[in-house]
């Protein structure tokens, strides 16, 4: 399949999400900050140097909600953040990454209980819930190393990606929000699923770590289609555009110039991606 390049030279590109306007914001997770590209190209810088934000979601009434060391609203235009979940029992956390939200404004993250760009053995984490105004609520525990995360459309499953376990993970959703009866709902052929996107018919599309792929996935688990980057570590995707039929895909290297580093990269799909709803902090 055909794809475009938008950018590169970044560290470890991460959360990448569409707004409206059709402007594409993303992170880098070891140099910091959070960027903005207008459709017409330029990229502007919106967080200057929040590093590890691995999820974000635009609010509702206005501002990103971030991971990162914890979870903050930022707004743009004061530049100040408020925190909204940054500790566990009286403890701080060590690290929140990638995020997704409900319908009713909360958010559903997972927690890093290690440094994942340090090299030492995972630390597994657990799975949180945060309403607004930022009350937390434990899902799940013992997941290994937390990423890509996302709702079935009729919001019934959660898919979630444990990476070390080469899967992506299903819950049920129960009437209070709470999930239970984690399973594989698909499982990698290679690599390690990282970021993730789902699409309107309930297939996910999955990035997928040390093989430099896109994997999609149907809504029965079974792989569709494998697209090759070039790169090793594709680590997100988003769907975005009018039609919803444009993929962006992110890295944090490139195979065909180094010095390109982490790049964005844009496609088309055969099928639109689903929206994902405004937090409400």
């Amino acid at each position: 399949m055909e794809f475009e390049t938008l950018a590169s030279g970044y560290g470890l590109i991460e959360a990448p999400r569409v707004d409206r306007q059709d402007r594409l914001y993303f992170s880098d997770v070891p140099n910091g900050g959070v960027y903005r590209r207008n459709p017409d190209g330029r990229i502007e810088t919106v967080i200057p140097k929040r590093r590890g934000v691995g999820g974000m979601m635009f609010n509702e009434g206005g501002g990103l909600v971030c991971t990162g060391r914890g979870l903050i609203l930022f707004d743009e235009k004061t530049g100040q953040s408020r925190n909204l979940f940054v500790e566990w029992e009286g403890k701080p956390l060590m690290g929140l990454n990638d995020l997704t939200t409900d319908d009713q404004g909360s958010v559903f993250t997972g927690s890093l209980n290690f440094d994942p760009l340090g090299g030492g053995k995972p630390i597994p984490g657990s799975l949180f819930r945060v309403d607004p105004p930022g009350r937390a609520t434990k899902l799940w525990d013992g997941i290994e190393v937390t990423n890509g995360i996302g709702f079935s459309p009729n919001r019934k499953l959660l898919y979630h990606s444990d990476s070390p376990t080469g899967a992506v993970w299903a819950y049920d959703v129960t009437p209070d929000r709470t999930v239970k009866d984690r399973r594989i709902f698909a499982k990698l052929p290679e690599g390690w699923p990282d970021g993730m996107a789902v699409d309107a018919d309930g297939g996910i599309w999955v990035a997928a770590v040390r093989v430099g792929e896109v994997m999609h996935f149907g809504n029965d688990g079974v792989l569709k289609k494998r697209i090759k980057f070039p790169s090793t570590m594709v680590t997100s995707l988003v769907f975005g555009g009018r039609d919803m039929m444009d993929l962006y895909v992110v890295t944090a290297d490139n195979t065909e110039d180094s010095n390109r580093k982490g790049t964005i990269f844009r496609m088309r799909t055969d099928v639109p991606g689903l929206p994902v709803p405004l937090a409400r902090f």
